[in-house]
């Protein structure tokens, strides 16, 4: 079993911020913004790539909710999620990463080499 999937089951403790019948949201316990919530489907999915379109759909409707509710609606937020090693997924289970709560940089893209893939 995955450690999202432990933390849905409430194996292992969270910050919850958020919970419905499909999907949780809590904070990241290594945030890199004010505001880093994880949004997460209950039932298993490996990634945004093999997710569903309803789950896609019900994510990104509950991603909204938690934007709304954690106060970054009005300025602004952002939303990722890696897909795959080479997209930097750690844990094999479907999440959105929500940051926010102030301004936020744009400069950690630099460790890949663009120069060799075009």
């Amino acid at each position: 079993m995955c450690l999202f999937c432990k933390i849905v089951n409430k194996e292992l403790p969270s910050n919850i911020v958020a919970e419905n019948d499909d999907f949780l949201a809590f904070h990241d316990i290594n945030p890199h913004a004010p505001v880093h919530i994880l949004a997460i489907p209950k039932k298993h999915t490996e990634s945004f790539h093999t997710a569903d379109a309803d789950t896609l759909k019900g994510i990104s409707e509950f991603a909204k909710e938690i934007a709304v509710k954690m106060g970054m609606d009005q300025a602004g937020y952002r939303i990722i999620t890696n897909i795959g090693d080479d997209g930097g997924q750690e844990v094999k289970h479907l999440h959105l990463h929500i940051l926010g709560g102030g301004k936020l940089r744009f400069g950690h893209f630099t460790d890949a080499d663009a120069a060799n893939k075009f």
